[in-house]
């Protein structure tokens, strides 16, 4: 098996593309956050991996004061754990501490590994020059869909309650992400980009195992868990960069999704 980053926005199903891996024997990380009601069969995403992407992103962001005075004053700005909902400007230079280097390198150590953080998006190129046999599985969704999971999600998660954020605000975090995958993607045969859909699919599962070279669980995937489906429209650059990722994964886009573009 070759070692495994998974990327693309929360609630893209990346919860689910590592879940797939997760009796392969691979290491997901040493503390993976517990299963709750938004994602009952797991996360398979381990918090010193949360940790160490945001503070790779803490400094290209405003800080948010601790308590009632952050909560009240600064409700738009994010706070700690918040960070897989940032919106870092394309061609943003990533860059990170020795310090940050080393909690990297112990992490990586232990091959075959299998990381995924919806922070990736953005942190990649600090982790890039850190690794060896690697591969990179793109995880995407209809963004009208991943806009109204992550909105519930908001309303839902304690943690995240006393964050002001719009529809808007999402449909651009999701744009910026997968505008920075594309801008680290190089095709040479490491990557790998999946719909959601696709991995409830028989044919996409034989594609994501041959990539990467590992037998799947294919009794994780759980249809009934896709709870998250909306007809609202989306702007017109964001269906574009949908449509160029549907194309990039080779999958079919219904007629009904132009329908819903601005």
């Amino acid at each position: 098996m070759h070692n495994l980053i998974i990327l693309g926005s929360g609630r893209s199903g990346t919860s689910m593309a590592a879940g797939l891996f997760h009796q392969s024997g691979c290491f997901m990380g040493e503390a993976l956050h517990a299963p709750n009601p938004a994602n009952p069969k797991g996360f398979f995403e381990d918090k010193e991996i949360n940790a160490i992407n945001e503070a790779i992103l803490s400094p290209f962001l405003p800080s948010r004061p601790k308590g009632m005075i952050g909560d009240l004053f600064f409700s738009k700005r994010l706070a700690e754990g918040h960070m897989w909902l940032a919106r870092i400007p394309v061609g943003t230079h990533m860059t990170c501490t020795d310090l940050i280097q080393n909690r990297i390198r112990r992490l990586t150590a232990r091959e075959p590994f299998c990381f995924k953080d919806p922070r990736f998006s953005y942190t990649l190129p600090c982790w890039r020059p850190l690794v060896k046999n690697i591969k990179y599985l793109v995880i995407f969704r209809h963004p009208a869909d991943t806009a109204q999971s992550i909105a519930k999600e908001c309303q839902e998660a304690g943690y995240l309650r006393s964050l002001s954020i719009t529809r808007e605000d999402i449909l651009e975090t999701w744009e910026l992400m997968y505008s920075h995958i594309l801008a680290s993607y190089r095709e040479d045969g490491t990557w790998l980009f999946l719909h959601y859909d696709q991995m409830l699919d028989q044919r996409g599962l034989d594609r994501l195992e041959t990539f990467a070279d590992v037998k799947l669980d294919r009794s994780f995937p759980d249809s009934s868990l896709k709870r998250s489906s909306s007809q609202k429209s989306i702007p017109a650059e964001t269906n574009r960069l949908y449509k160029k990722l549907c194309q990039m994964a080779n999958y079919r886009i219904h007629q009904l999704e132009d329908a819903l573009t601005d």
